[in-house]
């Protein structure tokens, strides 16, 4: 009989406002994504407050709900960047660790990434890219944001294709995509979320998109390996996670409103907009799938000898 007063407490979760922390400013891809679920789960189980709280690459965030009661009113809207790459690159210094400090609820999205070039530059393709590498070793410059993905995808594509090719580090994607539509840059990587527009106005060229197969949306596009690139397959994934110690009810409760909320044609709607793909599975599903990637990104950036700041 005493077990009862807990169990009944969890039973009405919840009773109250939970908050979503989102590691960035508004209005970039995580954000969208973050307010897209936001909104599913306020139709379905109450309130969803949305808190942008951006700093240190995503690992304030990250510090702040690892030391949150773990209780389910607290979210965190979690990535690759904070959850595998941040971790693989600067270990203990992340202030927390994305497999003992948290409990994964549900995978949310996952977001190619796409090889773009300059729309002053010639290259209609990864093999023009290639040829003219050759040809002029170190004259062409690969804008990445530091340590950031595209940095990762940058060194991986020069060791797997021998390319001699400059990584120049920037800030963020944001003075990066200024300096592409200025001309004064060449080739970069980005995530679909972010160069749709760009692609689509004709301002930036997409070249190839880092996936198994091609995009609904930009289907004249090949894939990095119909691009003669073979082996070369990473995403961006967004999902949501809890304080350790959350209880598997409320763990499950949340789940089964996120994978419902991402079934409704608003959400696929929203999501394939930015080239993005529901990615909804079971909260161990998830927890495999970071423990995963946390070794994959490790791994990549020890091979291309990557050092954060």
């Amino acid at each position: 009989a005493l077990s009862i007063g807990p169990a009944r407490a969890q039973a009405g979760f919840p009773n109250r406002p939970i908050r979503l922390v989102i590691p960035f400013p508004p209005g970039g891809p995580l954000d969208v994504m973050g307010r897209l679920i936001a909104q599913r789960l306020s139709s379905t189980l109450g309130q969803v407050i949305v808190d942008n709280k951006p700093g240190a690459g995503g690992t304030l965030a990250g510090k702040e709900v690892a030391r949150s009661d773990p209780d389910g009113y607290t979210l965190l809207m979690g990535s690759s960047a904070a959850l595998a790459i941040g971790p693989a690159l600067y270990g203990e210094n992340t202030g927390y660790d994305p497999i003992r400090n948290f409990v994964p609820v549900a995978m949310v999205s996952s977001v190619p990434y796409v090889m773009i070039a300059a729309a002053n530059t010639p290259f209609k393709t990864v093999q023009d890219v290639l040829a003219y590498a050759r040809t002029k070793p170190g004259e062409l410059n690969f804008g990445v944001p530091n340590g950031a993905p595209p940095h990762m995808l940058a060194e991986m594509f020069k060791m797997s294709t021998g390319a001699n090719i400059v990584t120049v580090p920037y800030r963020g994607a944001s003075t990066l995509i200024t300096d592409m539509l200025a001309g004064r840059l060449q080739l970069g990587f980005e995530t679909t979320s972010v160069m749709f527009s760009h692609i689509n106005d004709g301002k930036i060229r997409g070249l190839a998109v880092i996936r198994d197969k091609r995009l609904a949306e930009l289907p004249e596009m090949p894939t990095m390996t119909e691009s003669g690139v073979s082996d070369y397959v990473l995403t961006f994934w967004t999902g949501i996670i809890a304080p350790a110690a959350t209880p598997e009810t409320i763990v499950k409760s949340l789940n089964t409103a996120i994978a419902n909320g991402l079934k409704s044609d608003a959400a696929r709607e929203t999501l394939s907009r930015v080239g993005a793909e529901a990615a909804p599975g079971t909260p161990q599903e998830f927890a495999a799938f970071i423990a995963s990637e946390k070794e994959k990104w490790a791994e990549i950036a020890k091979t291309a000898g990557i050092q954060p700041e």
